[in-house]
């Protein structure tokens, strides 16, 4: 059975080993990134160039308003709590309707 200091030991060697192994594939990346780049012709600022923008997703027009306190509802997705606290006191749903 191994000794405490054994293991110590062994972990500092493969901590060194990682960190080796560590460099050396981050400089082979580097190396095959610059060819790349050299091959391509592409410079830094090609790199950081960002996608084009979509298009905004254009906001749905407001179908329902509660007149006492201004809130709206499109009228997708779940109701909100405003409305169905009104529906369950007994209002109709056109009264809220804009």
């Amino acid at each position: 059975m191994s000794t405490l200091k054994d293991l110590l030991a062994q972990r500092a060697a493969l901590d060194e080993q990682i960190s080796q192994t560590k460099d050396r594939e981050r400089a082979d990346a580097i190396a095959k990134v610059k060819s790349l780049m050299a091959d391509y012709g592409l410079t830094a600022a090609d790199l950081s160039a960002r996608a084009p923008k979509q298009a905004k997703v254009s906001k749905v027009a407001v179908k329902y308003r509660n007149q006492a306190t201004g809130e709206t509802w499109s009228g997708r997705g779940l109701q909100p709590k405003w409305l169905k606290a009104a529906i369950l006191a007994g209002a109709n749903l056109a009264d809220f309707h804009v």
